[in-house]
């Protein structure tokens, strides 16, 4: 029988993770970083658009403001999916 290795938990006297609980609490870490970096990504993505796009912020977006806003956003958006995609295949390659 395999004995599992325990860790402390810093900050909770007694506390220890198993392996199963650590590998799961990376797992929801990594999780959470994703998240942060993509929230991060659109709001960059939106600020560029913003500046390429509104002359002039009022009440309400025009129509041309409107279109120019959603097609700067697609472009970026098809491009860095574009390149995770590519990223994915040269690191699945090199991994064979």
């Amino acid at each position: 029988r395999r004995k599992e290795s325990k860790r402390a938990c810093p900050g909770r006297k007694g506390a220890e993770l198993g392996e199963a609980d650590e590998a799961e609490l990376q797992r929801l870490v990594a999780a959470e970083q994703q998240k942060a970096q993509f929230t991060a990504q659109v709001h960059h993505f939106m600020e560029l658009c913003w500046d390429k796009c509104v002359a002039k912020p009022g009440n309400r977006l025009d129509s041309q403001t409107e279109n120019c806003l959603s097609s700067c956003v697609d472009r970026f958006v098809d491009t860095a999916l574009a390149i995770t995609s590519r990223f994915a295949q040269v690191v699945q390659k090199g991994g064979q």
